[in-house]
């Protein structure tokens, strides 16, 4: 009898153990799905952007921004730049730099500040850094392509069949000038908040630096404004760059969202909020910034307003920009995803369209590009370009204060803008 009840109870036990690893297989299939995946996809992407910081501190915007020793950057990541000696400051500015200092509103552009200085600065041997969250990475098409941009989004005024740009939805108001080597661009920008209709369109106001052609090979250095909720979870207007060397495809991005621009300013975060805003018929302000090439060392170097020299992007990153650049575009561009089958109604620049004029149409000023002598001088030759005049438009001009200008933009969708 005590036998049968010894092998009852090793039966039992038996079954237990089995009902257990079942178990313990149904869990380990649930961890190992789909869900649980991207998870751990997401949390070892943000392992490689986030840096861990000496110190941090929160935005009233919401941002945190992390001051991250200079050394320990995101663009150390990459496998040419692994033994790169930092280049503190570049060896040359261009000539005729500061030439432009009379205009009007330098008083305002001098006094554009980010928020997160509100609550502190990042010590010196340190850069800020907008802090990824995890909501940033999941709002993205895919893990893969966060902060990037779409595969032909270049705005391309020398093509004969300029309606093959609006099969991806990208819109354009530009002034440009090519065919010559051109070594640099600098621009004066107004700042606007423009209304983006769905979460997954952006307008951005920026220049250009391109090299290549219009193929798979274009090699871009971009830097200006921009509002976009999926990048950054919100509408606020931030300063941005982004770069590439193989049309948008498999190299490049925003800010330092992937290793390549080495920062070495610790008082400007790439990516985080500026302020104050122009205002429709009130008060206007404005951002300048200048790229350009080092020629002794070659690498392409940033400025930010007249005071913030904000990093380089390393030559050895770029095959044609390597040399120069053959095309510099300034001017404004959406996403426009046709909602509901209608052009959209994001705003380029301040939303309205450059006839209405200062403080009611946003402006590009003193646009400048920078010459085989290093020397900054107003274009030549500048053409304009736009896919759909009736949506968002561009018009150029000249005087004394404001150099080589021009006004841009508009509503989108309108009564002639279906």
């Amino acid at each position: 009898m005590a036998a049968h009840v010894n092998v009852g109870r090793r039966m039992v036990a038996a079954l237990a153990l089995a009902m257990v690893a079942c178990l313990s297989c149904a869990v380990a299939g649930r961890v190992g799905g789909p869900g649980e995946t991207q998870r751990l996809e997401v949390r070892r992407h943000l392992k490689r952007l986030n840096k861990v910081p000496v110190k941090s501190i929160k935005s009233p915007d919401g941002d945190t921004i992390d001051c991250v020793h200079v050394s320990h950057q995101p663009a150390f990541d990459h496998p040419f730049l692994k033994n790169h000696t930092i280049q503190t400051r570049p060896n040359f500015h261009p000539e005729g730099l500061f030439d432009d200092s009379k205009a009007t509103s330098d008083k305002k552009a001098s006094s554009m500040a980010q928020p997160w200085h509100q609550n502190g600065r990042c010590p010196e041997d340190t850069i800020p850094i907008r802090r990824t969250t995890r909501g940033d990475v999941l709002r993205a098409s895919s893990i893969k392509r966060y902060g990037r941009k779409k595969h032909k989004s270049f705005p391309n005024p020398l093509s004969v069949e300029p309606d093959l740009l609006n099969e991806n939805g990208h819109q354009h108001a530009i002034a440009y000038v090519e065919g010559d080597k051109y070594y640099g661009a600098k621009a004066t920008i107004n700042v606007w908040q423009p209304k983006i209709q769905q979460t997954n369109e952006f307008s951005l106001s920026q220049l250009w630096i391109l090299g290549g052609s219009f193929g798979q090979d274009l090699n871009s250095i971009e830097a200006g404004w921009q509002v976009s909720p999926e990048l950054y979870g919100d509408n606020n207007t931030r300063l941005f760059t982004y770069w590439t060397s193989d049309a948008y495809q498999a190299t490049g991005c925003y800010n330092l969202l992937c290793s390549g621009f080495i920062q070495i300013n610790n008082a400007i975060a790439m990516g985080a909020s500026i302020s104050p805003i122009s205002n429709y018929d009130g008060s206007q302000y404005d951002i300048s910034i200048l790229v350009w090439k080092d020629p002794k060392e070659g690498n392409w170097w940033m400025q930010f307003g007249r005071d913030h020299v904000l990093g380089y992007w390393p030559s050895v990153l770029f095959s044609y920009l390597a040399d120069s650049a053959s095309m510099i575009e300034w001017g404004g561009e959406v996403l426009n995803s046709d909602p509901d089958g209608e052009h959209t109604s994001t705003g380029m620049g301040s939303g309205h369209f450059p006839e209405e004029g200062y403080s009611k149409a946003s402006y590009f000023r003193n646009i400048q590009i920078v010459d085989g002598s290093n020397h900054l001088s107003a274009p030549t030759g500048v053409g304009s370009f736009t896919e759909q005049s009736n949506c968002y438009d561009v018009q150029n001009g000249n005087n004394g204060d404001w150099g080589q200008y021009f006004y841009y933009g508009g509503p989108g969708r309108n009564s002639n803008c279906q």
